[in-house]
């Protein structure tokens, strides 16, 4: 992100390139960090803190862990959706979210639970 571009609030159902993780750099930094690590069984999350004031996320649904691209395509429509209804809760943090082996064998309504469940618990993991 350039020194122009800052985060702005967006309409819930927008999910621009502000708040995305767009270049490889964006992901190094988080992989290189010493991220935040939260792990539940469809999921694990990497986050380290940006200089933005506002929370970003990139997505990594691998086809070795998820065959399907239809599956793919679901696991990170559901992702974004649950980002962008929680993305005013959530610290300003560079956020990896990684598909595990088996996520693609659970229903959207599990999904979207273990999604919420990430996010709180991310929150809680800050504010200590």
């Amino acid at each position: 992100m350039s020194d122009k571009q800052t985060c702005q609030k967006q309409r819930s159902a927008d999910f621009p390139a502000s708040l995305r993780l767009l270049t490889a750099e964006d992901y190094k930094r988080v992989f290189n960090n010493n991220p935040t690590k939260l792990v539940c069984p469809p999921f694990t999350l990497l986050a380290v803190p940006n200089q933005y004031n506002c929370c970003r996320l990139g997505l990594i649904v691998a086809k070795k862990n998820v065959r399907r691209a239809v599956d793919r395509n679901r696991l990170k429509r559901l992702a974004r959706e649950s980002f962008r209804s929680n993305q005013s809760q959530l610290p300003s943090y560079d956020i990896v979210l990684l598909a595990r082996r088996g996520s693609s064998q659970l229903a959207n309504k599990v999904l979207f639970e273990h999604l919420e469940q990430l996010w709180i618990r991310l929150q809680r993991r800050v504010n200590k």
